[in-house]
């Protein structure tokens, strides 16, 4: 929009007077002197405006002019009052990206521009996808302090096609990880708005870089000689304690063994979940998926999963989901540890606790969400004094720890369900000591700890997926009940009937608490006819793959009754719900029913 001429007037008239209070003539001269004396070949006696513009860019002439006018409107004014500008941007081309974004002066940038990849060879053990069939893909994931990107999905190849950019704003105290080994190459482009006006000499950067890793290298020494004499003093009070589980390191998807206590930090999820049973059921639907393990034996992989990797490959081990639901429970402000011990058959496994000012004990089952009151045991008590019966799955238990506590279990028994927990008697529980764990784990410690990520709020549109979801297993049906020889006549009546079930299932999965179905099966009575009978099948998946659902609804004889069903007026019956949680986790609930007339 133009300004009137008395309003182009006055802003002129500013202006002048702040580069005449700036006295940027006079060093524009001298950067033109300069630039003629040191840059220009004695052949070349002519200027373009374009390198006199390079030059007053490159010794930040233009960035001082800009911050000291700092013009804004009236809606950015209303913004800068209100709302901070976000400090995360998605860029999605170079050339659009002082374009398209839009970039604060008085802050500094780095653009990281990714032009390609080389040497990504996992993938060639995939077979070729079919015709028709979705072909695999790589997506690329980067957190910066609270801020976190996705690349778009490009296909899986030696040389994926990637050209992304992110606007990544630069803090102080950075810090970061590297992975021993290369999964490819990047090809990527940095650069830096607006431009800096200094820049620090090799010298001085490799200088810092020496001092941080020195720094880091001495914490990590002396808490690994303070750890020894830790164990060995644990051992001095019963020689059994070789065996039990206690996990002081854990080796992350890096390969680097970091302290236990450092996979855990409160994490906040702003209005993302709500309670922190919300947040059990959350992790819960996270995928479940062991590490992998090369040759053969029964021993489990080690490798704990960083919070990051954890969520951006949205599935992973026992100790992943109960890191996460530790560091849910503690941003919730509840007494929360992670409990390393074993299940049936003395498989090793970590749960979550919380530790109730009341002195109540509950264990969170952090693959399923269910819930559990500790009450233990007492094996001095008469025979005729009954015992509670444990519910919960674990047999053993050698430690428990937060971001801030470690404690060593050193009762006679390390059975769960004699354990009293009782966290400040040293008698039952050895701690370590609070500062040598915060040394090394507590953020900013060590240059080697990466900083936690901020959850994302789910991608997945809950009603679509639920409807292509529904019309997929409705095709698969219908050409199953064809293979059999059966036609196929479908109820939407009946299906839309069966909704409220699945989202009191959910609900109830949530919240621990079952919401009554009268209203359900009363509306099934009433569209159910007399002389005809009704069945239903409810299932639970974590996937929204249709055909891998299908196939293992059929494993189960009452679904495959209901599929398969043969009769008199027989009507069929699917609806499926989609409920999304944080970082595109989702519960999905499938519910196949089917009414027909009874014949003798």
């Amino acid at each position: 929009m133009a300004l009137p001429p008395e309003k182009a007037s006055e802003l002129k008239q500013l202006i002048h007077q702040q580069l005449t209070k700036m006295d940027v003539h006079s060093r524009i001269r001298e950067v033109l002197a300069e630039t003629i004396r040191e840059e220009l070949a004695p052949q070349h006696q002519q200027l373009s405006e374009e390198d006199l513009m390079r030059a007053l860019i490159r010794r930040g002439i233009i960035d001082d002019v800009i911050k000291e006018l700092n013009f804004v409107n009236e809606t950015n004014d209303r913004e800068m009052t209100s709302t901070p500008k976000p400090s995360t941007h998605f860029v999605d081309r170079h050339p659009a990206v002082l374009k398209k974004t839009n970039i604060d002066p008085t802050r500094r940038y780095l653009y990281v521009q990714v032009l390609g990849g080389k040497a990504f060879l996992e993938h060639l053990q995939e077979p070729e996808p079919l015709p028709g069939q979705n072909c695999s893909t790589f997506t690329l994931c980067l957190h910066f302090r609270n801020q976190r990107f996705r690349s778009k999905p490009v296909p899986c190849a030696c040389e994926p096609d990637f050209s992304d950019g992110f606007l990544l704003e630069v803090y102080k105290d950075t810090l970061g990880t590297e992975s021993k080994v290369s999964v490819g190459i990047l090809n990527i482009k940095l650069e830096m708005y607006p431009k800096l006006n200094k820049t620090l000499s090799q010298e001085i950067v490799n200088t810092q870089f020496t001092l941080e890793r020195q720094k880091t290298a001495e914490k990590e020494r002396l808490f690994l000689v303070y750890a020894k004499q830790w164990w060995r003093e644990y051992l001095q009070i019963r020689t059994s304690h070789n065996t039990r589980l206690v996990k002081i390191f854990a080796q992350d998807e890096n390969g680097i063994n970091r302290p236990v206590c450092s996979y855990v930090k409160p994490l906040r999820a702003g209005r993302l979940l709500d309670t922190p049973r919300q947040a059990a059921r959350f992790v819960s639907v996270l995928g479940y998926e062991k590490a992998p393990i090369i040759g053969g034996g029964n021993s489990k992989q080690e490798q704990w999963c960083t919070l990051l990797a954890f969520l951006c490959r949205n599935k992973g081990d026992c100790e992943d989901h109960a890191n996460l639901l530790c560091s849910l429970l503690l941003g919730f402000g509840l007494e929360a540890f992670v409990c390393v011990g074993t299940k049936a058959k003395g498989v090793p496994h970590t749960w979550v606790m919380t530790y109730g000012i009341d002195g109540i004990i509950t264990f969170w089952e952090s693959l399923t969400g269910h819930r559990y009151i500790h009450n233990p045991i007492k094996p001095d008590d008469p025979p005729i004094v009954e015992q509670p019966k444990p519910l919960y799955p674990y047999r053993t238990i050698g430690c428990v720890f937060s971001h801030q506590k470690f404690l060593a279990n050193c009762q006679p028994s390390d059975a769960v369900e004699v354990c009293a927990f009782d966290l400040h008697d040293e008698s039952k529980w050895k701690p370590m000591s609070g500062e040598a764990i915060k040394s090394v784990c507590s953020p900013g410690a060590t240059t080697a700890l990466p900083p936690f990520p901020p959850l994302c709020a789910s991608a997945i549109d809950a009603a679509a997926a639920s409807n292509e979801l529904e019309l997929q297993l409705r095709i698969l049906v219908a050409e199953h009940r064809k293979d059999l020889g059966l036609a196929t006549v479908w109820d939407d009546q009946l299906s839309y009937l069966l909704s409220p079930a699945l989202a009191a299932y959910e609900l109830e999965r949530t919240t621990s608490i079952s919401s009554g179905n009268e209203e359900f099966q009363d509306a099934i009575r009433r569209a159910v006819p007399d002389g005809h009978t009704f069945k239903g099948f409810p299932i639970h998946f974590v996937y929204k793959n249709a055909r891998r659902a299908f196939a293992a609804c059929l494993r189960s004889p009452f679904c495959e009754e209901i599929v398969c069903c043969r009769g008199d007026q027989v009507r069929l019956a699917v609806r499926v719900r989609v409920f999304t949680y944080p970082e595109s986790a989702c519960a999905v609930w499938i519910m196949f029913a089917c009414k027909y007339r009874c014949v003798l």
